[in-house]
């Protein structure tokens, strides 16, 4: 595995990079993948709509959800977003599912890993300093695309509870120095907080988009977060959500199947093609990812 310029001055100035960059080669090394090759595929599950909690853990879902349906736990095949998207779009021709995201790695790698859907509408980041889309800016895409394809299926991919965070805590919080706040004096209760504020905000929205959705739906995680767990097989503690590095807290996700009644008759035809999204290294830079 090389390392660019800018991670190698990265580690200098910052020692506890290295630490991140060491487990994530030796977590490389074990799975001789750029992912986690012990993580479900979403594509070999049953579903009609995906919704998708950016950085959303298993434990903080459990607590926090009040939905109807029934959870269960998968092992996502990311520690980070893009290598969810390696892990299960590659080399797959998906010409039934319409995919809305908040989340812009299907747009910078998609070409790279042979990856086509129907269709692929990345949302605006419309969020506070336009580093994040807002979540309820994601559902007014859903909502009109599961009108306009009703018999395609779905994937919603939501930003949230990925920081930067939208709740009464994260909007005291001060981004002008970037969005690694453990690595700017921010405190590790006030980071909890924050990220517990937005996974309610997130969910309040999902809530409402429910009734309006037809089919069988799921919601889980492209992959979790740390809270202040440590890593391995170095034991460092951690916030974040560092590339290849496939401990519990990253890769234990939600699988929530929402009540239902009738599936949708799905149906695969010729994509009509991907939005662009521009400027899409400086929106992943907004979201605290080294690119």
């Amino acid at each position: 595995m090389m390392y660019s310029l800018d991670q190698v001055r990265s580690a200098i100035r910052d020692p506890k990079l290295v630490i991140e960059l060491l487990n994530r080669k030796i977590w490389h090394y074990k799975s001789g993948v750029p992912y986690n090759a012990n993580g479900i595929n979403i594509f070999d599950e049953d579903w009609d709509n995906l919704i998708i909690l950016d950085a959303c853990r298993y434990d903080s879902f459990a607590n926090q959800v009040n939905l109807e349906g029934s959870l269960d736990s998968r092992e996502s095949r990311g520690a980070m977003s893009e290598e969810f998207i390696r892990g299960n779009f590659h080399d797959r021709q998906l010409h039934d599912v319409v995919y809305v995201s908040a989340n812009h790695w299907f747009s910078k790698i998609n070409e790279e890993i042979n990856a086509e859907v129907f269709k692929y509408l990345p949302t605006v980041d419309d969020g506070p300093d336009g580093l994040t889309t807002l979540p309820q800016t994601v559902t007014a895409v859903a909502l009109e695309q599961a009108r306009n394809h009703p018999d395609k299926r779905l994937i919603i991919h939501y930003m949230q509870p990925h920081k930067p965070f939208l709740g009464p805590t994260g909007r005291e919080l001060d981004y002008e120095k970037g969005v690694d706040l453990d690595r700017i004096g921010v405190d590790s209760e006030t980071i909890r907080q924050a990220y517990h504020e937005n996974l309610d905000l997130v969910l309040e929205e999902v809530e409402s988009l429910l009734p309006e959705l037809k089919g069988k739906t799921v919601i889980t995680a492209d992959h979790g977060e740390m809270l202040g767990e440590r890593e391995r097989p170095i034991p460092i503690r951690s916030f974040g959500h560092p590339k290849g590095v496939h401990v519990e807290p990253l890769i234990s996700v939600p699988w929530f199947v929402c009540d239902y009644e009738e599936r949708k008759e799905i149906v695969r035809e010729t994509p009509v093609g991907n939005d662009v999204v521009e400027d899409v290294d400086e929106r992943l830079k907004n979201l605290g990812y080294k690119i």
